[in-house]
């Protein structure tokens, strides 16, 4: 009798052992599954759903204007002028471009070449070249050509406006 005994505790013991293993695999499963969905969750609602829609949504277009492509003009050759006396800078050379959206302002610019290129040969000439060697003071000078040109342009009856002028050489010695 104490050998059933013995048996049937054995065979309870396996049968609980295999109820505990079962019991562990199910809860890891539904952990792994709870993981899962949480995961997948908080993924789509950081990178994904609605959300992209609506913030693309509220975002505004931009109003779609027809404007004409940029043009641009070099006015060759460059612009080498003295710089007035008492600083420690002698020479201002300058590459200067403008920018249009009209063809018959480039046709305006380069018909009135000489008296633009006279004009801004006394502007760059009067300049302080210590307050050009910071970026405020080539800023300055820039705003000053645009303002400048677009005085002649419409004193000279052209049509439109200059848009933008660049730099592109700027030397001083």
């Amino acid at each position: 009798m104490a050998k059933k005994e013995l048996e049937q505790d054995l065979d309870l013991g396996i049968e609980q052992e295999k109820g505990s293993k079962k019991k562990l695999m199910l809860f890891l499963v539904a952990g792994v599954l709870v993981l899962l969905g949480g995961g997948l969750g908080a993924g789509w609602f950081l990178f994904g759903g609605d959300e992209q829609g609506q913030v693309a949504e509220d975002i505004p277009e931009a109003p779609t204007e027809d404007k004409p492509p940029a043009i641009y003009q070099p006015l060759d050759p460059l612009f080498v002028v003295n710089l007035p006396p008492g600083g420690d800078l002698k020479m201002l050379q300058i590459g200067v471009q403008v920018m249009v959206r009209d063809p018959a302002l480039i046709e305006f610019i380069q018909h009135n070449d000489p008296m633009i290129r006279n004009t801004l040969l006394n502007l760059f000439g009067s300049q302080d070249g210590s307050a050009l060697q910071v970026r405020k003071g080539k800023e300055k000078l820039q705003k000053d050509v645009l303002k400048t040109l677009n005085k002649m342009v419409k004193e000279q009856g052209g049509s439109g406006a200059i848009e933008s002028v660049y730099f592109t050489a700027f030397v001083m010695q």
